[in-house]
């Protein structure tokens, strides 16, 4: 709900990088005061700002991966879409997908069903899959392949705000099992950060926050592609500010990646080998 909400605020900007009308219905009661909260912990007044932020990573994150996944689907070889998890995304109601393109969304249950109640009436743009599974639960493979997934079609996958939210072994599994069920040459992408960001003093006014809402962070790590090699994957690292993943604006000076005792966040992309 709180992205939801920070996507509802980027579509009202006059300089917004993209658009979600969904978003300020998906969001509910509780996404504006969640956004509220994270407003007066990231902009004090009368003091400057120590934290990253949010209202300007999310817009930036969003618009890398809405580009990423709608260059993915212009292959004509590649027919399988699947994000895990879903969350409170519209990418299969808000974008234009081809044809051949089946759109496969995976979340606990309860998510899916508030998501379908706040979007009655509407159509998705695509040919749409809802698998009811949690990504840490034993057979959420099954439940993808009884709702139309073939292990041995190309696919693209987006992990989109999950992997600092899970323990380090549920990471490796999650990416193990999802390895597991990609045809060779297959698409991932997904956002990680790293060590510090979870550590750092001047992380803790965002950390709190996290965990007080009872989803605190709890991985990162200082090496996203060796960890995804790992796995099977050979991803690229880009930072928000580099020039692929800036659109104007991260407000933030980009850390080289030698240095060391700052906070970074990595969206990676690649293919499985």
């Amino acid at each position: 709900m709180l992205t939801a909400a920070l996507r509802a605020a980027e579509t009202s900007r006059p300089d917004r990088i993209y658009e979600d009308p969904y978003a300020a219905a998906l969001c509910g009661d509780a996404g504006p005061s969640l956004l509220a909260e994270i407003r007066e912990a990231t902009f004090p007044k009368n003091a400057l700002r120590t934290l990253p932020s949010t209202p300007d990573y999310n817009a930036i994150r969003t618009r890398f991966f809405d580009d990423y996944l709608q260059r993915a689907a212009k292959d004509s070889d590649l027919s399988q879409v699947v994000l895990a998890p879903a969350g409170m995304d519209s990418r299969a109601y808000r974008l234009a997908w081809p044809e051949h393109i089946r759109y496969f969304e995976v979340d606990r249950p309860a998510v899916l069903e508030y998501k379908r109640d706040r979007l009655r009436g509407v159509d998705p743009q695509v040919q749409h899959h809802v698998v009811a599974a949690d990504l840490t639960a034993p057979d959420w493979e099954a439940r993808l392949a009884a709702a139309g997934y073939d292990p041995a079609s190309p696919s693209v996958w987006l992990l989109e705000g999950l992997l600092y939210y899970v323990t380090e072994s549920d990471a490796h599994s999650i990416l193990d099992r999802i390895a597991a069920i990609m045809a060779p040459g297959g698409l991932i992408a997904a956002d990680i950060v790293n060590d510090a960001a979870l550590t750092l003093p001047n992380m803790r006014g965002l950390l709190d926050l996290f965990a007080g809402w009872g989803c605190p962070w709890l991985f990162g790590t200082d090496e996203p592609e060796r960890f995804f090699a790992a796995h099977g994957f050979a991803v690229e690292a880009v930072q928000p500010g580099d020039p692929e993943a800036d659109f104007g604006r991260w407000p933030d000076p980009v850390p080289p990646r030698g240095e060391k005792n700052v906070r970074r966040v990595f969206f990676l992309h690649g293919r499985r080998t």
